[in-house]
């Protein structure tokens, strides 16, 4: 078995040996606006800046996503994504940087109904007998992954999952909310690998103006319980709230304002617009000098 979580630990280390502030990790949703589109968008992000990946499965009932993702979701739906599309976003990633982390993020169903043939016809159906992450963490693995949210499985029933997807090298990436108990907070503790995703406030994904005031409150109610490195997303679009955060956590996750960004830009520009904002955000480029 791969060694758990080891590209999630040497980049939080190397961030932290050259105390360069936190590690920007994009969402990017595979398939927007097209399938054809996202390899260019995700090097254009690591051209950026970006220090890892998430990489979003569509799917049409995203409960814990705004308004902006929902949107992306249909368009990329609407066009065909599949896993399959992420998957070859993962692989893309992994080419272009060897060494940073990429999650695979989605939500349940989408995974169970991985299950016997993938949408292209290249799995075997005998690859679905047996716990039935079985296909999708083969596929993962191939497709150089590192970890794996899934986003509305609860933490108590996540344990056969967790195990299928550590045989193969892939850490389960859990959410804590600023709502999560102490004894969810030590139920993610306990199982966690790669880093824990700290959803900076109560609700869904969507830029925001600042940071939620009691943030600071919530990373030390974790912090207490765990040494997992801790990532924050949910509301974080600037630059400003990049350094905000980066003073209490190794690492940010930018979603909404990024897909807004590609929905925006002209059909020509996307990956230009991706790499610009990236820059603005990680402090490469300043934000006169991006217009």
């Amino acid at each position: 078995m791969a060694d758990l979580g080891k590209r999630y630990r040497d980049a939080f280390a190397a961030s932290a040996a050259r105390g360069d502030g936190p590690l920007l990790f994009p969402f990017i949703v595979a398939g927007f606006p097209t399938a054809e589109e996202t390899p260019d968008l995700v090097r254009a992000a690591i051209r950026g800046g970006a220090a890892g990946f998430e990489i979003g499965v569509p799917f049409s009932d995203p409960l814990a996503d705004g308004p902006v993702h929902q949107d992306a979701y249909t368009v990329a739906l609407a066009a065909g994504a599949t896993v399959e599309t992420a998957l070859d976003a993962c692989r893309t990633a992994r080419q272009t940087a060897p060494d940073i982390p990429v999650t695979l993020m989605g939500y349940l169903n989408p995974f169970l109904s991985y299950g016997s043939a993938s949408s292209d016809g290249t799995l075997d159906p005998g690859e679905a007998i047996g716990d039935p992450m079985q296909p999708l963490a083969q596929r993962a693995a191939e497709a150089g992954v590192d970890g794996v949210i899934i986003v509305d499985l609860p933490v108590d029933e996540s344990d056969a999952a967790r195990e299928v997807f550590a045989a193969h090298g892939i850490s389960m990436v859990y959410l804590l909310a600023p709502t999560s108990t102490n004894e969810r907070i030590a139920a993610v503790a306990e199982r966690a690998s790669g880093f824990i995703y700290l959803v900076s406030l109560t609700g869904v994904t969507g830029a925001r103006d600042q940071v939620a005031a009691d943030f600071k409150a919530f990373v030390g109610r974790v912090r207490a319980l765990t040494d997992t490195p801790l990532a924050v997303g949910f509301g974080i679009g600037r630059r400003e709230h990049v350094v905000e955060v980066g003073k209490l956590v190794p690492a940010a996750i930018i979603g909404s304002a990024l897909t807004t960004t590609i929905a925006s830009a002209p059909v020509d520009g996307r990956a230009q617009a991706v790499e610009r904002y990236l820059e603005v955000v990680t402090g490469r480029r300043s934000e006169e000098t991006s217009r």
